[in-house]
C-alpha cells in the first residue's frame, strides 16, 4: 500500500470523526454528513481518495452491511416480536406492496412500458439499513415506534428481495424471455441465506460466548461476521438474510449470552464509517442532476407510496394513528441494496438497461443523502407525539 493511502486513511476517519461532532451540534444525521464529507473528498469534489482506498469500498459495504444485519437480527428478541411482531410484518409488507404498486402504476401513467415500471417499482421497495439503523442509534431514542423500525428494517428488504425475483420472473414473461432460471436463483439467493444463517447460528449461540461471562470476545464476533459474509459470498445468497439470521438464532437460542452484540456493536464504527464516506466518495451528483421528469416522478411516487402503505400497515397492525405517515417517512432512505437490484435487472433486460442504471443510481443520491434526514425527523416527531 501506497504511504499517500494510509494518510488518506486517516484523513478520512479525522473527517468521521469532525463530522460526527458537527452531526451532535446541529442535529444533522451523521450519515448524511459522513456521506457530503465522502462527496466533497471524492471524484465529485477535491478527488482526494486514492484508487486503491477506493477500491476497498466493495469489500467494506459486504462487512459493515453485514455486520448492521447481525445488530438487526439481534433485535428480533422472542419478547420484541411477542411485543411489536403484527406490527413489524403488516406496516413492512404494506410498504413493500404499495411501494410496488404505486410506483409501476405512476410509472405506468408517465408513458414509460409497463415492464419497465414495473421493474424500477420493485427496485424502489429496496432501503438502506445501515443509515436507518445509525439514525435510530444517533437519535438515542428507545420506544415502541424505534424497536418496530428496528424490526421493519431488519426483514424489508427480504420481502423487497422476493418481490423483486417474482417481478423479474413475470417481465421475462411479458418479454417473452425464459423464466424459471430467475425463480430458482431467488430461491436460492434467500432460501440458501436462511440455511446458511441456521447452520452458522445454531452452533454460534451454542459455543460463543463461553469464555467471558456470555460476552462473545472481538475474535469470535470478527469470525462469526466474516465466515457469515464469506460464506455468503461463496454460496452467491444474500450476506444481509445471511447475517440477520444469524442474529436472529444467537439471540433467541443463547441463554448463556447476556451481551451477545456488545462486541460487534463496538467494533462495527469504524467499518460504518468508512463505508459512508467512501459511499460518498462513490457517488456520482451529476447523474442526480440528469433525471428529468421521469426521475422526478419516481422520487414524488416513491415517497408517496412509502407514507401511504405505511399508514394502511398502522391501521391494520392496530398501532396508534399518529405514527400513521412517520413509518413510511422513517423508511424513505435507499442505498445499495437498489443498486445491486438495478445491475441485476439490467444485465437481464439490457434493452433497458441505461434507464434502469441511471435513473436508480441518480435517485439514489436523493434518497441517500436526504432519507436520513427524514428518518430522523421521523424518530423525534413521534418522541414529541407519542
Amino acid at each position: 500500500m501506497h504511504p499517500a493511502s494510509l494518510i488518506a486513511l486517516g484523513t478520512l476517519f479525522l473527517g468521521g470523526l469532525i463530522a460526527d461532532i458537527i452531526s451532535r451540534k446541529t442535529g444533522l444525521p451523521r450519515v448524511t454528513l459522513f456521506l457530503f464529507f465522502g462527496l466533497a473528498a471524492g471524484g465529485a469534489g477535491f478527488d482526494l481518495i486514492p484508487a486503491d482506498l477506493q477500491a476497498w469500498y466493495d469489500m467494506l459495504s459486504v462487512i459493515a452491511l453485514t455486520m448492521v444485519a447481525f445488530l438487526l437480527g439481534g433485535g428480533l428478541h422472542r419478547d420484541t416480536l411477542r411485543q411489536h411482531g403484527r406490527a413489524i410484518i403488516a406496516i413492512s409488507l404494506a410498504i413493500v406492496l404499495g411501494t410496488l404498486g404505486i410506483v409501476s402504476i405512476g410509472l405506468t401513467a408517465l408513458g414509460l412500458p409497463f415492464g419497465l415500471a414495473l421493474l424500477l417499482a420493485a427496485i424502489a421497495t429496496a432501503t438502506a439499513p445501515a443509515a436507518t439503523s445509525d439514525v435510530i442509534k444517533q437519535s438515542g431514542i428507545d420506544n415502541g415506534f424505534t424497536q418496530t423500525l428496528r424490526g421493519i428494517v431488519a426483514i424489508d428488504d427480504v420481502w423487497g428481495l422476493i418481490g423483486f425475483s417474482v417481478v423479474l420472473v413475470v417481465v421475462a414473461g411479458l418479454q417473452g424471455q425464459e423464466h424459471i432460471a430467475g425463480l430458482s436463483h431467488a430461491a436460492w439467493e434467500i432460501g440458501g441465506a436462511i440455511t446458511l444463517g441456521l447452520v452458522i447460528g445454531g452452533p454460534a449461540a451454542m459455543l460463543t460466548g463461553r469464555l467471558h461471562d456470555g460476552e462473545p470476545l472481538q475474535i469470535e464476533a470478527l469470525s462469526l461476521v466474516f465466515l457469515s459474509a464469506g460464506l455468503s459470498l461463496w454460496l452467491e445468497v444474500s450476506f444481509l438474510i445471511t447475517g440477520m439470521v444469524v442474529g436472529a438464532v444467537i439471540v433467541n437460542l443463547a441463554a448463556h449470552h447476556t451481551k451477545a452484540f456488545h462486541e460487534i456493536s463496538h467494533i462495527q464504527w469504524p467499518f460504518v464509517v468508512l463505508f459512508f464516506i467512501l459511499a460518498g466518495g462513490a457517488l456520482d451528483i451529476a447523474v442526480a442532476a440528469t433525471l428529468g421528469g421521469v426521475g422526478l416522478g419516481f422520487v414524488v411516487l416513491r415517497t408517496i407510496a412509502r407514507i401511504a402503505a405505511g399508514w394502511v400497515g398502522v391501521l391494520i397492525a392496530g398501532e396508534p394513528a399518529s405514527s400513521g405517515p412517520w413509518y413510511g417517512i422513517a423508511l424513505l432512505p435507499q442505498a445499495g441494496v437498489a443498486i445491486g437490484m438495478s445491475l441485476i435487472a439490467a444485465q437481464r433486460f439490457p434493452e433497458w438497461g441505461p434507464q434502469i442504471i441511471a435513473l436508480t443510481i441518480g435517485t439514489t443520491v436523493v434518497f441517500e443523502v436526504f432519507g436520513p434526514i427524514a428518518t430522523l425527523i421521523a424518530i423525534k416527531r413521534i418522541k414529541e407525539n407519542p
